[in-house]
C-alpha cells in the first residue's frame, strides 16, 4: 500500500548556493563573469590551434582537445548555477536533469583520459625528444583522442543508464547546484546499494589506471630531468610539467574526494565548494595555465591580431 501511495517524480530542484541569495546580484555577476572568460578562453584555443600552421604539434592538439572537454563541461553546468542564483532555486525535467549528468560524467572522464595523454605527451618530449614527431605521429594522436572521448561518452552512458532505471518517489530537491550522482542516489527510493557498488568498481579503474599512468610518466619525467647537466635545461623541462602537475593534483584530489570518499549530508556545503573548484574553476584556468602563458600560443595570437588590423583597415 505504501508503494502505491508514493507519487513518481518528474522534476528535480536544484537549490544551488542559499547563502548567496542576500548578494545574489554580485554573485551572479561574479559567475556570468567567470562564464564569459572561460568560453572567450577555450575558444580562443580551439581555433588557435586549428589555423595557426606553427601549432600544428602533438602537444597543441591535446591543448586543444582539453579546451574543447573544459567549453563542454562548463556550459554544461554553469548555466543552471546562474538560474539558482536569480531565482533561489532550478527545476528541471528528471530527463534533463540525467542528461546533465550525462554530459558533466562525459567531460570528467574525457578530462581524466586527456590528462593522461597529456602526461605520456611531455614523457615522450623530454624522454626521447627526437623521436617525439615520429612517436606521437598524426594518427597514434588521432587515436589517443578517438579514444579518449569514445571512452568518456560510453562510460557516462552506462553511468546515466544506472540512474535512469532508478525510481524518484515523493523527494525532489537536491542541495547542490547541479544534477550529481550521489545527490541523485539519495534521492531514489530505490535500493541503490548494488548500482553504487557497480558505479564504484567503475569509477575506481576510470580515476586510478589514468592516475597512475600520470604518475608513471612525471617518474620517468623527473629522472630525465635530474640527468640534464645545464640549469637552463632543468628549469626549461620543469616548466614544461609544473602546470600539468598542479591541475592534475587539484583535479584528482578534489574528485576522490567527492566521489571515492563522499562527504556526509552535514558536509553539503564542503561537497558543493570543491564541485565548484572542479567544475567551474579548472575550466576557467587551464588556458591560463597550460596555453596563453606559452610563447607560442602569444605569437599565434599576435600573427591573428595583426591579420584581423589589416583586414579591418582595408
Amino acid at each position: 500500500m505504501q508503494e502505491k501511495n508514493q507519487t513518481l517524480v518528474s522534476e528535480i530542484i536544484l537549490l544551488g548556493f542559499q547563502n548567496l541569495q542576500n548578494i545574489k546580484i554580485y554573485s551572479f555577476s561574479l559567475f556570468l563573469l567567470i562564464y564569459i572568460i572561460t568560453v572567450c578562453e577555450n575558444v580562443l584555443i580551439i581555433v588557435l590551434v586549428s589555423s595557426s600552421r606553427n601549432l600544428q604539434s602533438p602537444m597543441y592538439f591535446f591543448l586543444q582537445q582539453l579546451a574543447l572537454s573544459d567549453l563542454l563541461q562548463i556550459t554544461n553546468i554553469l548555466p543552471i548555477l546562474l538560474q539558482t542564483i536569480i531565482y533561489g532555486r532550478s527545476t528541471l525535467s528528471l530527463v534533463g536533469c540525467i542528461t546533465q549528468l550525462y554530459f558533466f560524467g562525459a567531460s570528467e572522464a574525457c578530462e581524466f583520459l586527456l590528462l593522461s595523454v597529456m602526461s605520456f605527451d611531455r614523457y615522450v618530449a623530454i624522454r626521447i625528444p627526437l623521436r617525439y614527431t615520429s612517436i606521437l605521429n598524426q594518427r597514434v594522436c588521432f587515436i589517443l583522442i578517438l579514444m579518449s572521448w569514445v571512452l568518456g561518452f560510453g562510460i557516462a552512458v552506462v553511468t546515466a543508464n544506472l540512474i535512469g532505471a532508478l525510481e524518484f518517489c515523493d523527494q525532489n530537491t537536491i542541495n547542490h547546484f547541479f544534477c550529481d550522482f550521489y545527490p541523485l542516489l539519495e534521492l531514489s527510493c530505490s535500493d541503490t546499494f548494488s548500482l553504487q557498488f557497480e558505479a564504484f568498481f567503475l569509477f575506481v579503474p576510470m580515476v586510478f589506471l589514468p592516475f597512475i599512468l600520470v604518475i608513471v610518466s612525471y617518474v620517468c619525467i623527473a629522472h630525465a630531468i635530474l640527468k640534464i647537466v645545464s640549469n637552463t635545461g632543468r628549469q626549461k623541462a620543469f616548466s614544461t610539467c609544473s602546470s600539468h602537475m598542479t591541475v592534475v593534483s587539484i583535479f584528482y584530489g578534489n574528485i576522490i574526494a567527492i566521489y571515492l570518499f563522499p562527504p556526509k549530508k552535514q558536509s553539503s556545503t564542503i561537497n558543493k565548494v570543491l564541485s565548484l573548484l572542479y567544475t567551474i574553476v579548472i575550466p576557467m584556468v587551464n588556458p591560463v595555465i597550460y596555453s596563453l602563458r606559452n610563447k607560442d600560443i602569444k605569437e599565434a595570437l599576435k600573427v591573428k591580431v595583426n591579420e584581423f588590423c589589416k583586414s579591418v583597415n582595408i
